[in-house]
């Protein structure tokens, strides 16, 4: 009797690991008949067998360092398929990004690439030709978008349950090369909660400029002289005297003068002055929930609740507002949406276009302003009646925009049990009028589903690439790196990454390595995923 009762849960975990969750409803479901559990009612050795278990492999968890171990499997590998579609010829986007000279290179600095935030990297995703999946295990946490420094590796600003930390990690083996613990503060840690890790960018000399939940700004360098991983501040800044105790740091990015910009969730936005260190700030009276973007010229771009706005500075060398933009924000919060209004962070494109979202029902907008006085140059609706929200930046393809689809996304839990979100991706493009006006239209759309992150665009192989979340009637959760031609909005290769809720990248976008990798930071560890190498 105890052998079979023993081979049948054997069978159900078994049957449970192939076939998704639903195997477990059933099963759970059936000890609701009495003769079931009377048959399957375990002695005491049978529960102290399984209590030491879980112990012993709660201690392996626990005694393990980050990043040894590969997120672990959860249910649903037989009904999800590991790979559809098939390898692609690289076919290159010419989009010219001109070089901050005050941050790392394109595609290395910023989560958002560069300073225009294009979300555009020159460097070369995978092209599907028998793509390897690796994974490290940090435990349950939250990353920002990880940037590259200049030797390849990643640097990532995490929150886990040690509080926030800077990491450095080597590309091969997603293992911690160098960790420094930061300040911690305010916030929950939640996908709402745009405080808990604000992203970090490299400046010119490879440093990470982290802005901290105490309310400083930290230049960390991400290597010693020697070119091994190390994590040393340089420099502080202070900003309490121009934040408040209840406010916290969202963003952080140079202009192209070296002043170092920052904004604040309550709507504060200032610099730090480059040699001095003095702090000037001013209100822009709504709330900010997404990051910058700087101009060649020396103007910053910021989003808030209410309006689009282009910041400079006054004669005074103070910072002022040179225009303000209103768009409709909308009535209600969206849900997928971090505040009452635009999700995105501005973007900017050749021909003197400043591109953002606005929050309008039933159907939201792509905008397109002029950066020289904040005019509205032409909008295009997209998605569906009550179907459409966003949350991170847009993708730039320089004769317009690709944005994707956050609608319905409000932490992972909403991704559990086989479900998703609305879920798509437009390409909005800025067409020349018959009058000789400029006016948008919609190129192309997919059904591919990116619950809570943009897409990040190949320029060298034409690519965008986004971390997806399929529909399951077996309630298995597959997440996969999807690659989409960006031409034709056509869906070239779908890789699995792994199952389950410890893959769910909550709002980190894809970061595209110079090796040809994709990484993914996701709320279990690091996912990487490589082409064949022959």
């Amino acid at each position: 009797m105890r052998f079979q009762r023993s081979l049948a849960l054997v069978v159900v975990a078994l049957l449970a690991w192939a076939l998704g969750p639903l195997v477990l409803v059933l099963a759970v479901g059936s000890l609701a008949v009495p003769r079931v559990r009377a048959w399957l009612r375990p002695t005491w050795r049978v529960v102290a067998g399984w209590v030491v278990a879980v112990l012993v492999v709660t201690g392996l968890v626990l005694v393990v360092p980050d990043g040894w171990l590969p997120i672990p499997p959860a249910p649903g590998a037989w009904v999800t398929p590991g790979y559809t579609g098939r390898p692609v010829v690289a076919q290159p986007v010419e989009l010219s990004t001109p070089q901050h000279p005050f941050l790392a290179p394109n595609g290395a600095g910023t989560g958002h690439q560069d300073g225009w935030a294009t979300g555009a990297s020159p460097h070369p995703g995978p092209l599907g030709e028998s793509p390897r999946v690796d994974t490290g295990w940090y435990g349950w946490w939250r990353c920002a978008t990880p940037v590259l420094d200049r030797h390849g590796r990643l640097v990532a600003h995490c929150l886990d349950r040690d509080g926030p930390a800077l990491h450095v990690v080597d590309p091969g083996s997603l293992r911690p090369a160098a960790t420094k613990e930061l300040p911690d503060g305010p916030g929950e840690g939640t996908a709402e909660d745009v405080c808990a890790t604000p992203a970090l960018h490299l400046d010119a000399e490879d440093r990470a400029v982290v802005p901290t939940r105490d309310r400083r700004i930290l230049v960390v360098a991400t290597s010693d002289a020697s070119g091994h991983p190390d994590l040393t501040t340089d420099a502080t800044y202070e900003l309490s005297g121009s934040v408040p105790a209840d406010d916290c740091l969202v963003a952080v990015l140079p202009d192209w003068q070296g002043r170092l910009w920052f904004v604040t969730r309550q709507g504060r936005a200032g610099f730090v002055a480059p040699g001095s260190g003095k702090v000037a700030a001013l209100e822009l009276g709504a709330e900010v929930t997404n990051g910058l973007a700087a101009d060649t010229d020396g103007a910053v771009y910021v989003v808030t609740a209410e309006a689009l706005h282009r910041l400079g500075v006054s004669p005074a060398g103070r910072p002022r507002v040179r225009w303000s933009a209103p768009y409709d924000r909308g009535s209600v919060t969206k849900p997928g949406q971090r505040s009452r209004g635009s999700g995105t962070t501005p973007t900017l494109l050749p021909g003197g276009l400043v591109a953002i979202t606005d929050n309008a029902s039933p159907r939201m907008h792509v905008q397109l302003y002029a950066a020289r006085d904040g005019s509205l140059v032409c909008q295009e609706s997209v998605f569906g009646n009550d179907a459409g929200a966003a949350e991170g930046s847009l993708v730039s393809v320089g004769t317009g925009v690709v944005v994707t689809n956050a609608h319905g996304y409000t932490g992972p839990w909403r991704t559990v049990l086989g479900r998703t979100t609305a879920g798509g991706l437009a390409r909005v493009e800025v067409v020349e009028e018959a009058d000789g006006t400029r006016g948008c239209e919609t190129v192309w759309t997919s059904d591919v589903v990116a619950p809570s992150s943009g897409a990040r665009l190949s320029l060298a192989t034409g690519l965008l690439h986004v971390h997806e979340k399929r529909r399951s009637w077996w309630g298995a959760d597959a997440w996969y790196l999807t690659a989409v031609d960006v031409r034709t909005g056509e869906t070239a290769y779908r890789v699995r990454t792994g199952l389950g809720a410890l893959l769910d990248n909550d709002h980190a976008a894809v970061t595209l390595g110079p090796d040809g990798a994709a990484y993914v930071a996701t709320r279990g560890g690091l996912v990487g995923v490589r082409d064949r190498q022959d």
